[in-house]
């Protein structure tokens, strides 16, 4: 029969009640003390005023709770299921922003949804990591080592990065591929093809400066000496700097952060949030915010090692590798060890797309962790089934 054909699942407890008490609800008090740090910095960036960063976030946060709660109880294989048709939702949307998206900054990387703006490249991060951890799935070790096997899931990966890179957006298409090379590494795909790429990419990559876009050199020659331009290209990270300095080790107190204040720190609310809370919070404050902020991506990887299936310990790697992507490129551009790009910091900085994605991730990994005892059977002709 072709019911019995799908995916198969077996568990103690399949009810709502039974799924609800298996939420790691630890994780949730911490994601909202994540959510909560978030608020305060976005009350202190509007000038000691809720408005009108920090309810905005506040509603958004709520939300995306319970988004995060419903999608946490959705059975993991139906998510299997959809995951490829997830993925041709995802790539509508970005075909949608290079023909009616809306332009700001230099930049066409947003769909208009009836006054909320959606930044589709955020959501497609998430969709990829579902749609390779399907194919992945039970995939044999002959499988693995099949160079045509891994055609159509590189293909995934390369034509996001491509739409995501013609918005422009060099920094989310990076991140792209740095996720789908995730879970790929986390399938057992061998280390040397690994080692192919890297090589190409450096044979390549003065090929891609010299077809760079004039901001995108200037960002790379500004990281390299922010001095050079300290009233144009390098203003920003110049004044992330002193920022960060100014702090000192206990900070200068909440709403007392000058540099934030005075206007001088550039997107305060965005992505140099870190920046005024280690301003106002000094280093205590700041390395404070780091260690929740890991032990978020912790918990995802844990989800990793204790799912007793393939799709779930991929499903958790890459997502716990694109939270983390975030954090780590956020807090290195704004300390000036990478080039300054447009990456917020996920449940702190303002902004409905970065929170929407955060927040169905999460879902994600919860429902991970929630059916981390699942028993697959996989039918013979589904395309990532492997040898039994």
């Amino acid at each position: 029969m072709r019911f019995e054909r799908r995916l198969l699942l077996r568990e103690r407890g399949t009810g709502v009640l039974e799924k609800l008490w298996q939420i790691p609800w630890i994780f949730v008090l911490l994601l909202c003390a994540v959510g909560g740090v978030g608020y305060v910095a976005l009350y202190s960036a509007g000038g000691g005023a809720p408005e009108p960063y920090a309810a905005r976030h506040a509603i958004r946060f709520g939300f995306g709770l319970v988004l995060m709660l419903s999608i946490a109880l959705v059975d993991i294989r139906l998510i299997a299921r959809f995951a490829w048709l997830g993925y041709a939702a995802g790539i509508g949307l970005l075909v949608a922003v290079a023909l009616h998206g809306q332009v700001g900054g230099g930049a066409q990387r947003w769909l208009d949804l009836g006054g909320f703006q959606l930044q589709p490249s955020e959501l497609m991060k998430i969709l990829l990591v579902v749609a390779l951890a399907s194919w992945f799935h039970r995939a044999s070790w002959e499988k693995m080592g099949n160079p045509l096997f891994l055609v159509p899931p590189i293909l995934a990966v390369l034509l996001p990065a491509a739409l995501i890179l013609k918005q422009p957006n060099l920094g989310t298409a990076l991140i792209t591929l740095m996720v789908g090379g995730a879970v790929f590494f986390a399938a057992g795909v061998r280390l040397w093809k690994f080692a192919v790429v890297l090589g190409a990419a450096a044979i390549a990559a003065p090929i891609a400066y010299d077809n760079l876009r004039d901001y995108q050199r200037a960002r790379i020659t500004t990281f390299l000496d922010p001095e050079s331009d300290p009233l144009g290209a390098g203003y920003n990270i110049i004044q992330s700097k002193i920022a960060l300095g100014s702090g000192g080790f206990w900070g200068k107190g909440f709403l007392q952060g000058t540099q934030g204040h005075l206007n001088f720190l550039p997107e305060k609310q965005t992505d140099f949030i870190f920046t005024m809370l280690a301003e106002e919070f000094g280093l205590v404050g700041a390395l404070s915010v780091l260690g929740l902020l890991s032990c978020v991506i912790a918990f995802g990887f844990l989800v990793a090692l204790r799912s007793r299936h393939q799709f779930g310990r991929l499903l958790a790697t890459g997502l716990a590798t694109n939270f983390f992507m975030y954090v780590f490129v956020n807090i290195a551009m704004v300390t000036g060890a990478i080039p300054v790009g447009g990456v917020p910091l996920p449940l702190i900085s303002h902004g409905g797309s970065a929170m929407l994605t955060a927040m169905v991730g999460f879902g994600l990994l919860m429902s991970a962790h929630v059916h981390r005892d699942t028993e697959w059977e996989a039918a013979r002709d589904e395309p990532w089934a492997g040898k039994p």
